[in-house]
C-alpha cells in the first residue's frame, strides 16, 4: 500500500468517528426543533473523550512497557467522561 492511500485512509476514520459521534449526539434534533448545536459539539467532545480512554485501556492491555501510565489514564479519561454525562443531564 502507498504512503499516500495509507494517509487517506487514515484520515478517512477519523472523519467517519467525527460524523459517527455527531449523529449518535443528535445531530437531527436541532435541525427539527430550530434550538442550538452547543449540545451536539458537547456530546460529541464527551463521546471523544471516552473513546480516548477506551483506546488508552486497550493500549495497556496490548503493551509490554507502561501499563501502569495507559491503564491509569484510561479509566481516568472514561471518569470524565461519566461525569460529564452526568453533569450535562443535570443528574449529579
Amino acid at each position: 500500500m502507498s504512503n499516500i492511500s495509507s494517509k487517506s485512509l487514515s484520515s478517512l476514520k477519523y472523519v467517519y468517528l467525527i460524523v459517527f459521534f455527531a449523529l449518535l449526539s443528535g445531530f437531527f434534533h436541532p435541525l427539527i426543533t430550530n434550538t442550538s448545536f452547543d449540545i451536539v459539539i458537547i456530546g460529541s467532545l464527551v463521546l471523544s473523550v471516552g473513546l480516548a480512554g477506551g483506546i488508552l485501556l486497550y493500549k495497556a492491555a496490548t503493551s509490554e512497557t507502561k501499563k501502569e501510565i495507559f491503564f491509569s489514564a484510561g479509566f481516568a479519561l472514561i471518569g470524565v467522561s461519566i461525569f460529564y454525562i452526568f453533569e450535562f443531564a443535570g443528574k449529579y
